[in-house]
């Protein structure tokens, strides 16, 4: 297998990579000493998790700016690029969901790591996401049904293929190893679809179709702008997703036998700008890059797979060799960004302009003033509201499956359905962004009925028997933007605490107040629908 990285930089352009180490590197055979493995694993989970590669910041300027993009593409890209200024003092993390560490690694035979290698990127992860105050979102089995969350994030996903990945260096001059990290959440990671096909599925005409059906069940809910990736062919159903897996950060096969359809590609470009959704909430802008690989296939079969990577597109390229430890740069600076300063001037509040709200009115008030609006209006929302998600619902299920009443504060807040990062020294919270609504949507008759969950906040589209929770109780479904959390904490949220499960984690209970908090009617009480709608 002939892997490239997509634009990978050429290891003598020390302007596109930061090098930070040579000195445990001895020449001969290249033997990767712990200390060098540890320092390469944490510096790059660091960077990622708090900045983007110059490429994705244009992306998105390139989004704000293009002519047919809606108001809502020019707000949401223009508070993603405020969100990765803000996150780029390394205190607050890009998004909430700080995601699964993952690890690829091409080691050629003229390569030696430790025997401890494995236990060494592990380490380092571990070290960053508990230096950093990143999420730990990982869980472990008990046994089948049961888990527990391990509070460091582990076990990451390594990958250690014993090949050579860039052509561009010399096996017998210039022994080297390349890594890809990346660090995936949940939404995005629950966005892959795949697919047992077969050579009917590949004419112009059905793959099209199928294309078109894809896309446009891909919503919302895994925070875009998206890289989207297809692949098509592969010799096993693993080979096809881990080529897709690679293609979603950027590291694209290239070989006699497997290409990218730049056609296609810009097919895939077209399709998911009439798909409706745009950035989060309706417009043009659902991706700023697509990539479609075709692989070889046994004649029996055709494994399809379709996959994004989120706006917190966290993928860094890095390779060793005898003169350092080089890691694709980021930005800190990002005024210094052709087209930044206009672009991220559409994120400016506009607080004269725009309803304000407040939860000190009560549930049945708030619901009064705006049950009525028309989806897609953007309202500024501010007082307490209840955070939980999937680990506490099921607790509350538990209880009234066992016949007994709720928690009073359960009936008293809206809900926003959220995971935050874990608070460093001087904030309120960590970096807080909402998570998947639809993963609630079979607690709506439950919660409802007992005059809870009549107002939830968080992202993507619901099903029917959301809305229909929403006409039967007079109920509205907010949505506010994902993959912005750093710039919610330090600009919106006032205060917060955990007020109950204190051992679910992130996944505890809080009470948040916020003030002039971005939300936008997405299902009002008259079961109204923005998704559809668009």
């Amino acid at each position: 297998m002939n892997l490239s990285f997509f634009d990978f930089y050429p290891h003598t352009a020390t302007e596109d990579a930061v090098v930070i180490s040579h000195k445990d590197l001895p020449h001969e055979l290249l033997s990767i000493s712990d200390a060098a493995l540890y320092r390469l694993v944490s510096e790059s989970f660091k960077r990622l998790s708090f900045t983007f590669t110059r490429s994705h910041i244009e992306h998105l300027i390139q989004a704000v700016l293009s002519d047919n993009a809606s108001d809502n593409d020019r707000y949401v890209c223009a508070s993603l690029l405020k969100n990765a200024q803000c996150a780029s003092s390394f205190d607050l993390p890009l998004c909430q969901d700080t995601g699964i560490a993952h690890i690829f690694s091409w080691i050629p035979p003229n390569v030696l790591l430790t025997d401890n290698a494995r236990s060494i990127i592990s380490k380092a992860v571990s070290d960053v996401y508990r230096d950093h105050n990143l999420r730990y979102s990982t869980t472990i089995p008990l046994n089948f049904y049961d888990e527990k969350d391990p509070r460091n994030n582990l076990p990451c996903q390594t990958f250690l293929f014993n090949e050579k990945l860039n052509p561009s260096f010399s096996d017998e001059a210039e022994p080297h190893a390349s890594f890809l990290f990346c660090a995936k959440g949940g939404g995005s990671s629950n966005k892959t679809v795949f697919i047992q096909g077969t050579k009917a599925d590949l004419t112009e005409e059905k793959f099209d179709a199928l294309l078109k059906e894809k896309i446009k069940a891909l919503g919302t809910s895994a925070c875009p702008p998206y890289t989207i990736a297809v692949v098509a062919g592969g010799l096993s159903p693993e080979q096809n997703l881990m080529t897709l897996k690679l293609a979603t950060c950027g590291c694209i096969i290239q070989n006699e036998h497997s290409f990218r359809d730049e056609k296609l590609e810009q097919r895939l470009m077209e399709i998911a700008e009439k798909a409706g959704y745009g950035a989060q909430f309706g417009g043009t802008k659902a991706a700023v890059e697509a990539v479609v690989i075709r692989l070889p296939r046994h004649g029996a079969s055709c494994p399809i797979s379709i996959g994004v990577s989120c706006s917190a597109h966290r993928n860094l390229k890095t390779f060793i060799t005898k003169d350092g430890l080089y890691i694709e740069k980021t930005v800190t600076e990002l005024s210094g960004i052709e087209g930044f300063s206009q672009a991220v001037s559409f994120a400016d509040n506009k607080i004269d302009q725009v309803m304000h709200i407040n939860t000190s009115s009560g549930i049945n008030k708030l619901i009064q003033e705006i049950s009525y609006l028309k989806p897609g209006t953007r309202l500024y929302l501010s007082g307490n509201i209840l955070v939980a998600r999937d680990a506490a619902h099921a607790r509350w299920k538990k209880l009234i499956d066992d016949g007994k009443d709720l928690p009073d504060y359960a009936v008293r807040y809206p809900i926003c359905y959220a995971g935050p990062s874990r608070t460093p020294t001087g904030f309120p919270l960590g970096s807080f962004g909402p998570t998947t609504a639809g993963r609630m949507d079979s607690y709506a008759e439950i919660l409802m009925q007992r005059n809870a969950a009549r107002i939830t906040l968080a992202k993507g589209n619901r099903s029917s028997t959301w809305k229909e929770g929403c006409i039967k109780y007079n109920s509205c479904y907010l949505g506010t933007i994902g993959g912005a959390a750093a710039l919610i904490t330090s600009e919106y949220i006032v205060s917060a605490q955990v007020i109950d499960y204190h051992d679910l984690g992130m996944e505890a209970v809080h009470l948040v107040e916020v003030k002039n908090l971005p939300v936008f009617m997405l299902i009002n009480g008259k079961g109204e629908d923005f998704y559809e709608q668009v």
